[in-house]
């Protein structure tokens, strides 16, 4: 956000050798962890090309020379893009690889491991796309302030973070799509909850749109499965009750409170809800993650329908209507199938929201139903939350 207010010329360069240095850094960091797991773990397949593939973009990145002009800027931009494309394979690689090695670690090494190289993961992915869509914006009439074609549409977006992201816009879009995904998996004849929301409607905070729209899209696709499959066992014909999503705005963040009456998480899940590698359901997640070639962990990635539309507005509207005028990888990728379930939502969801400064909890009424509860910083001058500083820095 701060090189992206009062975009020139040299802030652009300048955020360039910002990503330039970091990126390889980074991963440098990453393949040190990966060298130091057990040489079991590290000679599994999926494992092994995660490794070459960071291995291969380490090397490439840190031969980038310094950025001096604007043709050095895009020819660094196409290589962030390839890179980050080659990268979409990485999270089903890993999750693949973390359950298969589910008994060559303990448990606890093999989840920190996880948590740590995926909250990293979106660490370069944040930074690289952000300068991305800097140069987008760069090189469109909108960047200058005092330019007539400006709208008040465009002032809404720092690259990819949205200034204006407001609660109820996101859990109404999310809520929609995830509806259009339930009625696939159970058929159209299957009749669903519905969302009701209720607190502080009007609440906005900063935030990367692709990141809130995954934790909530995740969140109220657990609520509506639970519900839905609820009433398939039971047999009764009633009306299901609905979802009820509760915004709650503070001087500091916003709470999210998802809450359903889906008969709550069975017991012998509960223990490993957080968890990537162990689990009573790991053979079947496992069977399925071989079906997901590609994942960028947003919610765009398992859209019923492709219509959005994906130019940036040029006027002011309702923000729900709000797309970003760039096509990242976080904002397309191949079709998940929408019953195919991957039990990394819940972990996943929670490394996002931590990644802000956030949190993600659950409470579980065994027979009832579930509460969750998203936290988001609200101030927008958070740092990004990497798993204790002096370790990520350490070689």
């Amino acid at each position: 956000m701060v090189f992206g207010r009062s975009l020139t010329e040299t802030r652009l360069i300048s955020s360039a050798n910002y990503v330039r240095t970091e990126l390889p850094t980074r991963l440098a960091h990453r393949i040190r962890d990966m060298q130091t797991l057990p040489y079991v773990v590290v000679t599994n397949p999926h494992i092994s090309q995660v490794y070459e593939l960071y291995y291969k973009a380490f090397e490439s990145l840190r031969r980038v020379r310094e950025i001096n002009t604007l043709d050095d800027n895009e020819r660094f931009c196409k290589k962030i893009s390839e890179t980050l494309q080659e990268h979409l394979t990485v999270i089903p690689k890993l999750a693949m690889g973390v359950i298969e090695c589910r008994d060559l670690m303990k448990a606890e090494d093999m989840d920190k491991f996880m948590n740590t190289i995926l909250r990293s993961r979106i660490s370069r992915r944040v930074i690289a796309e952000q300068h991305l869509a800097l140069t987008e914006t760069f090189n469109s009439p909108w960047h200058f302030p005092d330019s007539p074609t400006t709208t008040g549409a465009s002032h809404e977006f720092v690259g990819e973070v949205f200034l204006k992201c407001n609660a109820k816009e996101v859990v109404e879009r999310c809520g929609e799509e995830v509806r259009a995904l339930a009625s696939v998996a159970y058929g159209p004849s299957t009749s669903l909850p519905s969302i009701k929301l209720s607190g502080h409607l009007d609440a906005t905070f900063p935030y990367i749109l692709s990141h809130l729209e995954y934790i909530i899209g995740e969140l109220l696709r657990n609520s509506i499965q639970a519900t839905v499959e609820k009433q398939k066992m039971g047999g009764t014909a009633s009306a299901l009750p609905p979802i009820e999503v509760t915004i709650c705005e503070a001087p500091q963040h916003v709470i999210i409170r998802v809450s359903d009456q889906g008969g709550g998480i069975p017991r012998e899940i509960l223990p490993y809800l957080w968890a990537f590698s162990k689990g009573p359901r790991s053979n079947e997640r496992l069977e399925n993650l071989h079906h997901v070639p590609k994942m960028a962990a947003t919610l765009q990635e398992v859209r019923v329908s492709q219509d959005l539309p994906e130019s940036h507005p040029t006027s002011t509207g309702n923000s729900s209507a709000t797309r970003h005028l760039h096509d990242t990888s976080l904002s397309s990728l191949s079709s998940r199938p929408p019953n195919l379930r991957l039990g990394m939502g819940l972990p996943l969801g929670r490394v996002y929201a931590e990644y802000w400064a956030g949190s993600l909890e659950v409470h579980s009424l065994e027979g009832y139903g579930v509460d969750a509860f998203l936290q988001i910083s609200k101030l927008g001058n958070k740092n990004e939350q990497l798993t204790m500083r002096a370790s990520m820095d350490a070689v």
